[in-house]
């Protein structure tokens, strides 16, 4: 995409007080209790920069000894290396829970996990269905949510 600054939307993020997250983490401290919390960029964002491969490893690299560990992921696919790196849990949309037929039977062929809660190995992982939808504006059979996760010590 030549002459198109693709860095721009991130700098607008970042210059009003984001953190945006490519393959890396930042630790959240509240009283004892140390949390991980780690974003990698989408994982066919290498198909298009290599400077974008989504890595959960990486994304680990140079973090402290933590309570939990957890991955932002857009893609439910990154699961697989997400386990292998030890992830307490991982966080993901993209699939909008199929959103409409024939979506959602197809879905699942290309993802792990479509929606909701689920275990895989020892890594948890939640799929969210999404506020909006792609393609047509059209849900069926998959309704929008807004999901709130609240951490509790065990």
């Amino acid at each position: 995409m030549p002459g198109m600054d693709t860095a721009a939307p991130l700098r607008t993020l970042t210059s009003r007080g984001f953190s945006v997250l490519l393959n890396e983490h930042l630790v959240i401290t509240r009283g004892q209790v140390r949390m991980v919390l780690a974003g990698v960029t989408d994982y066919r964002g290498g198909n298009f920069f290599k400077s974008h491969r989504s890595d959960p490893h990486k994304a680990l690299n140079g973090a402290a000894p933590s309570d939990v560990k957890i991955l932002l992921a857009h893609q439910p696919k990154n699961i697989f290396e997400a386990a292998k790196a030890g992830y307490d849990l991982q966080i993901s949309g993209h699939t909008h829970g199929g959103q409409f037929f024939p979506w959602n039977l197809l879905v699942g062929f290309a993802q792990p996990y479509v929606s909701g809660l689920h275990t895989h190995q020892s890594t948890r992982i939640y799929v969210s269905r999404g506020t909006g939808y792609w393609g047509p504006p059209l849900r069926v059979g998959s309704p929008s949510e807004i999901t709130l996760i609240k951490l509790i010590a065990g």
